[in-house]
């Protein structure tokens, strides 16, 4: 809801731009507009579009690499649960009671890393383990192998939940918005100057607003989607908790 709000914001000030570039039309006398003078507002424009063309693909590429980076770990840290299960499974039935640990362990661990990723204010709180993260973890330490091979199985166990620990603290580490705001409010300014522009010597009727309309919200859109992709915990596009919730079936009793 905060990224359609901000989204609407700077369709708000495009628009805006557009609306004064038509107020001071009126008011610019005779030599303000001078061919000369048009050719340099336009070349200034050209400019500027360029860089805010530059500037908006880098930031939607910047947006779109943690989008993808996040749902990576997210999916890795599933199948690290899953391969840490299904160890404790070959090692047999005296692990059953730490695979039931294990399930109890992914819910707390779901909220925390969603809540983490939502906060709006971008700074996490101090990072602490589960009480259920830690039960599992001393169960494990506390399993008595009887042959190699469950010595083997418990020694992968232990190194598979040491992976989905650092992966878990990746994400917490990167909580928060990858895009600076000061790149947004430069990128808001430049577009709002090429609309002042694009007003400024045109004279305007119904197909110029309708474009101009239409522009503003293409630009708008483009900084939806990139909020979007910044923030993939949360909104339309947020990555589901379903995928580590569901990980493990459940345990026959």
């Amino acid at each position: 809801m905060m990224n359609l709000s901000v989204s609407l914001f700077v369709f708000a000030l495009i628009f805006a731009g557009a609306l004064v570039g038509m107020a001071v039309r009126p008011l610019l006398s005779e030599h303000h507009l001078h061919s000369d003078s048009k050719d340099v507002v336009k070349l200034t424009a050209g400019l500027i579009g360029t860089l805010s063309a530059l500037v908006l693909g880098l930031l939607i590429a910047s947006a779109k690499t943690t989008f993808d980076q996040k749902t990576n770990q997210v999916k890795q840290m599933t199948a690290t649960i899953i391969l840490l299960d299904d160890l404790l499974s070959q090692y047999g039935p005296e692990a059953t009671s730490v695979r039931k640990l294990l399930r109890q362990s992914i819910p707390p661990m779901a909220d925390r890393i969603w809540r983490e990723q939502a906060n709006p204010t971008g700074k996490p709180v101090r990072f602490e383990s589960s009480v259920e993260a830690w039960a599992f973890y001393n169960e494990l330490e506390r399993l008595s192998p009887n042959n190699d091979t469950q010595r083997s199985l418990q020694s992968r166990a232990i190194a598979a939940f040491t992976e989905g620990a650092q992966m878990r603290l990746q994400l917490f580490t990167q909580a928060g918005s990858s895009i600076p705001t000061p790149f947004l409010v430069i990128m808001v300014f430049w577009l709002s100057v090429i609309f002042v522009s694009a007003t400024l010597f045109a004279r305007t009727n119904m197909v110029v607003t309708i474009s101009l309309f239409v522009g503003a919200l293409s630009f708008a859109g483009a900084i939806f989607l990139i909020l979007e992709l910044d923030d993939p915990f949360t909104g339309l596009m947020g990555i589901s908790s379903s995928i580590l919730r569901g990980a493990l079936s459940p345990l026959n009793s």
